[in-house]
């Protein structure tokens, strides 16, 4: 007997696909005949097993490589179990294929690789292992199961590195964050470093390596999907602006419900994503469909990043 559909509330928006559209998905992707070209990957969702992938794919073609791999816990990605281990076992498996993903990554590129706090002296370690290693962003997920003994996991990890210290592509600009002022400072009764509008007055500031900002994808969004661990657009756009130039290439070995494709083509950069589950890999096809139409992002209006909550409803926002 088949699984009856999920039951969802009316004002749902997760994404769902019909067997038609199943079908049509699955005719866009991408299965790699070596040798690949650039050509070939530009723009497209390989359905593989990343092992089998890395060594045919072009090598040094991405400006920005983003790698959310499974974390050292146990999780049911739609019948695919990770399992945890110990800590040497974790750091076997990262550097079974860590370092040819960094032999994809050009000589001035960016490299962002997620986890948690189990996992991130792991990720450190093969991080230093491979590339230069310039910050660590922690950053708030506003949601998730309470801890009756221990404090609740609230934070997750991105650990930031380049082929090169001496070179590589930072856009701190494109990455500001518009803040309330709550005690606005004037100088000659005008204001200093802060901007009076019809909204409130609000700042443009410097980001850290701490983000407050996020919110992670919840039935009533249209980027949501049923991936168990999938990725707020806004995170993946902040580091899509800051590390990665117009029309560049953005890559993601572990691409889930294909939020690095989605977003990467949202801001006018090309991609390439490997996910070996045909379900996900579809959702991506269909939310690279929906992104032709429609380019928004979640906490990103108009050029800027805004803090959690505090757009005004006079602006447009999904």
């Amino acid at each position: 007997m088949q699984n009856e559909p999920k039951q969802r509330a009316i004002n749902n928006r997760t994404l769902t696909l019909s067997e038609a559209e199943q079908e049509a998905m699955q005719a866009r992707l991408y299965q790699p005949i070596a040798p690949v070209e650039l050509g070939d990957i530009t723009n497209k969702t390989i359905c593989e097993d990343v092992m089998k992938v890395l060594d045919v794919l072009p090598k040094a073609f991405a400006d920005l490589i983003i790698i959310d791999p499974p974390y050292n816990l146990t999780k049911n990605f739609h019948g695919f179990t990770f399992t945890a281990g110990r800590q040497d076992d974790y750091l076997a498996y990262l550097r079974a294929w860590f370092p040819k993903v960094c032999e994809l990554l050009k000589p001035n590129g960016s490299l962002y690789l997620c986890g948690d706090w189990k996992c991130t002296s792991a990720l450190q370690q093969v991080m230093e292992e491979n590339v230069t290693v310039l910050n660590r962003i922690t950053w708030q997920r506003e949601k998730g199961r309470g801890a009756l003994q221990n404090w609740k996991n609230g934070m997750e990890d991105i650990w930031f590195g380049v082929k090169s210290a001496k070179e590589y592509y930072f856009n701190v600009e494109a990455v500001k964050i518009k803040r309330k002022v709550l005690a606005p400072y004037k100088e000659n009764g005008k204001p200093k470093d802060w901007e009076q509008t019809e909204e409130g007055n609000f700042r443009l500031t410097y980001p850290s390596n701490f983000w407050d900002d996020i919110t992670i994808p919840y039935w009533s969004m249209p980027e949501n999907t049923d991936h168990p661990t999938q990725k707020p657009e806004k995170l993946i756009a902040k580091l899509i602006l800051a590390s990665c130039p117009e029309n560049g290439f953005v890559f993601d070995p572990f691409l889930g419900s294909g939020t690095t494709s989605v977003v990467a083509k949202k801001l006018g950069r090309n991609y390439c994503g490997v996910e070996m589950n045909e379900e996900y890999a579809c959702w991506t096809e269909k939310r690279l469909e929906m992104a032709d139409t429609d380019k928004t992002i979640q906490g990103y209006t108009d050029g800027i990043f805004w803090e959690r909550n505090s757009l005004q409803k006079s602006k447009k926002q999904p």
